[in-house]
């Protein structure tokens, strides 16, 4: 079933959500293929299409991954990491935002392993130092997919989070889901999940000036 959200309302109420995942529901085969397909649909550099997404739902390796996820996660976000970044911030009210965000980060760490499903947007071969131009194609191309994707699954209920931590660890997750780590790069780890209510609003953001010349 759809949301009956109008163009503007899906696309400004798309929210990375962490902390509103129902993790005990369980996201079918079926409408994670829904998604997908619309996924498809999203415009690719020199119509080349060269990118997968890896999705799952399996239990295992959902969990699997999770871990890995948690782990590298929770190593690297310490207290001294938060207190350092946080008085990078001179705005005492994006300084106050930006620490509700990790909060609720590290809520999404500490659970992901009971994540229900999740995607993973890959390019074939690996970027390591290729040119601007290669590397501005591909990335250009797997991440409107793959947000093509997430708005296909706000629309029907589901909660999705870009998140790129687990790369630390990749040819880790590679090998728990048989992604071939030397052919094919990972981009991001999103987790899939019905939300919690339906009801997001749109974020806070810094004035449009300051972004649109």
């Amino acid at each position: 079933m759809l949301l009956p959200l109008s163009p503007d309302e899906l696309l400004s109420t798309t929210r990375s959500v962490r902390r509103r995942l129902d993790l005990t529901r369980p996201v079918s085969r079926a409408v994670l293929t829904e998604c997908a397909e619309l996924a498809l649909q999203a415009p690719t550099g020199s119509m080349r299409q060269d990118w997968h997404l890896v999705i799952t739902n399996d239990r295992e390796q959902c969990r699997r991954v999770g871990e890995v996820y948690r782990r590298i996660w929770l190593g690297m976000v310490s207290p001294e990491y938060l207190e350092r970044m946080s008085a990078a911030e001179p705005d005492p009210i994006a300084r106050a935002s930006w620490l509700r965000m990790m909060t609720s980060a590290r809520h999404l760490a500490e659970h992901f392993p009971e994540v229900p499903a999740l995607l993973v947007p890959c390019i074939d071969g690996r970027l390591d130092g290729a040119p601007a131009n290669l590397q501005a194609l591909k990335w250009g191309s797997i991440i409107q997919a793959a947000w093509s994707f997430m708005l296909a699954a706000r629309a029907r209920g589901l909660g999705s989070c870009w998140t790129t931590v687990h790369l630390a660890a990749e040819a880790e997750v590679a090998e728990i889901l048989a992604i071939p780590y030397d052919k094919v790069q990972q981009v991001a780890l999103i987790p899939v999940a019905y939300t919690v209510g339906t009801d997001f609003k749109a974020g806070a953001r810094k004035p449009s000036e300051r972004f649109v010349h």
